[in-house]
């Protein structure tokens, strides 16, 4: 490793450069985790039968509760002849480590995060399927431009968690509220994103469509929406970490089920290592979400990073679009039928699978057709 190339302006990493640094920073990362919990950790007195662990229900208004637990603490600091080491406010990470067994055994974590996915989902489709034909719109044709673009771009500055309240109001506390606030908080940063990028769409690409005889239909089908769309899936990705954001928010107003409200419960019970542990199964969660998303990006929009169609794209392709189209589905039929009721939920777990192994077939093309060509 050349330690002068390491603070060259714009200098490149190697492979193995960038895994031994990263797996150094992670280190240091943790060391200064550890050293912060250990400044903040107190000496705590041992006192038998006495609990420090708060209930998740304790109400903040009962002042009379809250003044014989400061008592009991008094008493029990007065009495004690022997202390051990606490952390009530940063848990170290071999705490946070040991928490996940009870957090997937008793609190049930991987139920609460395969729901507050599920609800991501949700969110993103209707945001998508709402923002890219109004955001096409209002960037193609200057009516709507004059008409609407003032207000979508002004919807940015709106702060969404003063509007709970009103989501409140109009869904209630249910998850079709939780859909809606998620929804329409990614709405407000993609519709004129949309719009922005359709505007940005080069003037030698629809002069040659033109030039060419192409119909309006036409321009759209094989300029515009390439065009967009190549650029529109960096822009979802960013949108993965506010997205995460608004689902937090959205489980808190109603604390029924998700990581949200599995927070706001270990949170209030003073199981602060709990919450650094969920915390960090949100990270991974988003992590994977991006990959996804990347991966997405790199097989639907293959122009982007490859010169000409590798064998297997197609499949990748079908497959892809194939779960994307019936998730759109089972959203759609979920907000006017019962899909326990028709036995989707059956149904759509054997397409995905289907879906997954055309993906892997054509990746398998994909990695043999590259090996070949190595």
């Amino acid at each position: 490793m050349n330690f002068k190339e390491l603070f060259k302006l714009q200098g490149k990493l190697k492979g193995s450069e960038s895994l031994i640094l990263g797996f150094i920073g992670l280190l240091i990362f943790i060391a200064l985790w550890w050293m912060m919990a250990e400044i903040k950790s107190i000496q705590r007195p041992i006192v038998e039968g006495y609990t420090y662990q708060l209930p998740s229900s304790l109400d903040e208004n009962n002042q009379a509760l809250l003044d014989s637990i400061a008592k009991a603490d008094s008493i029990a600091y007065a009495n004690a002849t022997t202390f051990e080491k606490a952390y009530p406010l940063i848990p170290t990470p071999p705490m946070v480590l040991t928490s996940f067994s009870s957090l997937i055994s008793e609190d049930h974590l991987i139920s609460h995060a395969l729901s507050s996915i599920w609800l991501n989902i949700k969110g993103y489709l209707w945001a998508i399927l709402i923002s890219i034909p109004i955001g096409f719109i209002i960037g193609l044709y200057p009516l709507f431009k004059g008409l609407f673009s003032k207000q979508v771009d002004a919807l940015r500055y709106l702060p969404m968690t003063a509007l709970t309240g009103l989501f409140i109001t109009w869904f209630g506390i249910g998850i079709n509220m939780k859909v809606a606030f998620l929804a329409f908080g990614i709405i407000v940063y993609l519709l004129p994103v949309v719009a922005q990028r359709v505007r940005e769409v080069q003037d030698i690409y629809t002069k040659t469509a033109f030039t060419l005889g192409a119909t309006n239909w036409q321009m759209i089908k094989t300029v515009y929406i390439p065009s967009v769309m190549a650029k529109l899936m960096d822009d979802i990705r960013v949108l993965t970490a506010i997205s995460w954001t608004y689902i937090i928010i959205a489980e808190l107003m109603s604390r029924e089920d998700g990581v949200g409200a599995l927070i706001y419960q270990k949170a209030r019970g003073g199981q602060i290592e709990k919450v650094f542990a969920i915390l960090i199964v949100i990270i991974i969660i988003g992590f994977l979400q991006d990959r996804i998303f990347k991966f997405m990006d790199k097989r639907l929009i293959p122009y982007k990073t490859q010169n000409a169609v590798m064998p297997g794209i197609k499949e990748s392709q079908y497959g892809i679009y194939t779960i994307l189209f019936f998730l759109v589905i089972t959203i759609l039929l979920g907000s006017v039928v019962s899909l326990s009721a028709i036995k989707w939920t059956l149904i759509l777990p054997i397409i995905i699978i289907s879906a997954v192994l055309i993906i892997l077939y054509g990746e398998w093309k994909i990695y043999k057709a590259s090996s070949a060509n190595a």
